[in-house]
Parts: structure tokens; sequence; C-alpha cells
């Protein structure tokens, strides 16, 4: 859909502006581009003490490592981070998250419960009494059972609002390049269960994935906010729409 939207405008901008030397074309292609992604907020909202970010996202896209880049860039940035370890449905969720918090010095709040919102309470309580900065909450990444996953925010964020009534300040959703089309249809049905204000692409480590970032937006409309682009931990970095634009056209 987004191709032949972009193939369209292009079209009307060359019988438009009566281009005729191929040349131009790709520079009204560029600007077509341009045009889809600018306007984007996609800065990371941590103005707020302490600042609440809940991730989503399927199981296998790369959340939870998301969250430890994120942290480890936050820590870097002179934040006082911590994490919260929401996703009790999935076996060895929160020891991974555990790990990554050992991994980058940056502690990490768990339930013995299945109820992930009573890590959430204790993690938000923790992070007021301690002055902390940022709060990272991992959820559960099931999207087969919408109602369930739709009952496990919604419940979150009541626990999220009764401490902070403006929060969550910023809701995460982490998405595989590589899945394409799917990766879309995730989208999709995550802002319809949740108030999601921007994505992390992982795995964007090769060119030919990028197109996904366009029909995110274009299709979704949310901005990507960071992308992963590769296993390291500070692998992940601020999108930025001049590097992205000029990679897509780099070999043209």
């Amino acid at each position: 859909e987004t191709t032949m939207d972009i193939i369209d405008k292009l079209t009307d901008a060359i019988k438009t502006k009566k281009i005729t030397d191929p040349k131009d074309v790709k520079g009204e292609l560029k600007l077509i581009i341009e045009e889809i992604l600018t306007n984007d907020n996609s800065t990371l909202d941590v103005s707020h003490s302490p600042s609440i970010i809940v991730m989503v996202g399927v199981n296998g896209v790369g959340k939870t490592t998301s969250i430890g880049k994120i942290a480890n860039r936050m820590k870097n940035a002179g934040k006082k981070v911590i994490l919260v370890a929401g996703d009790t449905f999935r076996a060895g969720a929160t020891e991974q998250l555990v790990e990554w918090g050992k991994r980058i010095d940056v502690p990490v709040v768990t339930t013995s419960s299945k109820d992930p919102s009573a890590a959430v309470y204790d993690g938000i309580d923790t992070a007021i009494k301690g002055e902390y900065d940022v709060v990272l909450i991992d959820t559960a990444g099931r999207l087969q059972n919408k109602v369930n996953l739709m009952n496990e925010l919604s419940k979150m964020n009541k626990v999220i609002k009764k401490v902070i009534p403006d929060a969550p300040h910023e809701v995460l959703l982490v998405v595989d390049a590589t899945t394409g089309q799917n990766g879309i249809q995730q989208a999709k049905a995550f802002k319809e269960v949740t108030d999601v204000s921007g994505i992390i692409l992982t795995k964007l480590d090769g060119s030919a994935k990028g197109g996904i970032v366009l029909a995110i937006k274009e299709e979704v409309d949310i901005p990507v906010k960071f992308v992963g682009l590769g296993e390291g931990t500070d692998d992940l970095e601020p999108f930025d729409i001049e590097k992205y634009i000029y990679g897509l056209f780099k070999d043209l």
C-alpha cells in the first residue's frame, strides 16, 4: 500500500513539475519520503520524575534486549534507571531481564506473584522512594489472545495511573524489521489495545529491510524512535531521518 501511494505521489509530481531528467526523479522521491517522515516526534519523553516507559511487543522480537539497551543508554546519559519484570507469562523472561540488569548494573524489580501489576506497583513505588529518573517496564508478549493482553495492559495502566496520574509517559512497541508486513500487522493490533507512542525497530542492520519504517508511519502513524543495529549493548540508536534516507539512496 505504501509503495503504491509513493508511486502515485511521484507520478503526480513528475507531471506537475514537468520533470524529464531521471536524475530529478530521485530527488523528488527523496522529498516524498522526507514528507512522510517529518513532523514525527521521534524523541523519547524522559522529562518527568520518574518517567514511566512501558515496553510492548510479541515474543521473539528482542523486547527484553531493547529494554536493556535503552536502560544502558539512559544510564550513560546520567539518568538513574530501574527495570521492572512485568512479563510473568513467558518462562525465563524475568531471569533474562535480571541478567541484563547485572550486565549494565541497573536494579530490577521482580515479583513472585503471577500478576505483573504487583511488580509494576512495587517498581514505581521503589522508583519514587529512591528518586529514580526512568522506570522501564517489560510486559508479556502474547498477541494470540488479544483479550488477555488487553486486560493485562489495562490493569497495568490503572496501577500506574493510581500512583502517577499522567503516566505512562511512553508506550514503546518493539517490532522486528525483518518480519515485513507481519510487523505492520503487529503495530496495528497493539495500537488497538494500548496507546502506542513510538516504535523500536530491531534487526535493521540490512538496507533491504528499511522500507518498513515508511510503511509503519504511513499505515499506522506511529513514529520510529529507536533502531536496533546489532547484538551489542550499544547497538541501539535514536532514529535519524537524514541518515535513514541516505541509507535508502546510497546505492542508487
